[in-house]
């Protein structure tokens, strides 16, 4: 169940809770059934409610940033997010430590300039390639490798060839990610340009 309510997560949770609320009250506290069921209702409502996942740019004033823009970056969000998550997962599944490690490593990365993006909607063009291309190829790698190692006799040589890719991978998504930094860096060297002669003419030195 995916809508704007959340995922199947927050309706199990906030069902369970009702579950036992519903029997606590009743014979914990001696509330009637029909009560307890009353109550039930608004908590399982509420906690549904609150435990359901944040939506991509909420809080955000679309109309400033651009309805246009702000809809470029959330497709390329969502395209994106499936990857990311696999990514996220199959860190866990890998035996080999730095391997792991790596992969996990691109799973931050990625999760970083998500939030980037969904806080500035402008910059999703400097990532379109990164969110559409090398998130879904890095998931596909790093299954991969999960795979080979899984097996009875692993070959090192594959693995080998895996890893290397991994490596070169994750210095894309580096590359990627301080790309975003320096976009939010902008007219810096040219402030402190200004500021320094600011100063000089000032305080003479």
């Amino acid at each position: 169940m995916t809508s704007w309510l959340g995922n199947d997560g927050n309706w199990i949770v906030a069902g369970l809770v009702a579950a036992i609320l519903v029997p606590a009250l009743s014979f914990g506290l001696g509330v009637p059934f029909l009560v307890s069921a009353i109550i039930a209702v608004p908590v399982f409502a509420g906690l549904v409610m609150l435990l359901a996942p944040r939506k991509l740019f909420e809080g955000l004033d679309v109309d400033a940033v651009g309805r246009g823009r702000v809809e470029f970056a959330r497709d390329l969000l969502n395209e994106a997010a499936p990857s990311a998550e696999r990514l996220r997962i199959v860190a866990g599944r890998i035996a080999d430590k730095d391997t792991a490690g790596r992969v996990k490593h691109l799973a931050e990365i990625t999760a970083d300039v998500f939030t980037k993006v969904e806080a500035s909607p402008d910059s999703a063009g400097a990532v379109k390639r990164f969110l559409s291309y090398y998130v879904p190829r890095a998931a596909e790698v790093a299954e991969g490798f999960a795979v080979i190692e899984a097996k009875r006799l692993p070959d090192a040589k594959q693995l080998g060839e895996v890893r290397s890719v991994l490596v070169k991978l994750e210095d894309a998504f580096v590359h990627y990610a301080d790309s975003l930094a320096d976009d939010e860096l902008g007219s810096l060297d040219t402030d402190l340009r200004l500021i320094q002669a600011s100063l000089k003419e000032d305080l003479g030195h």
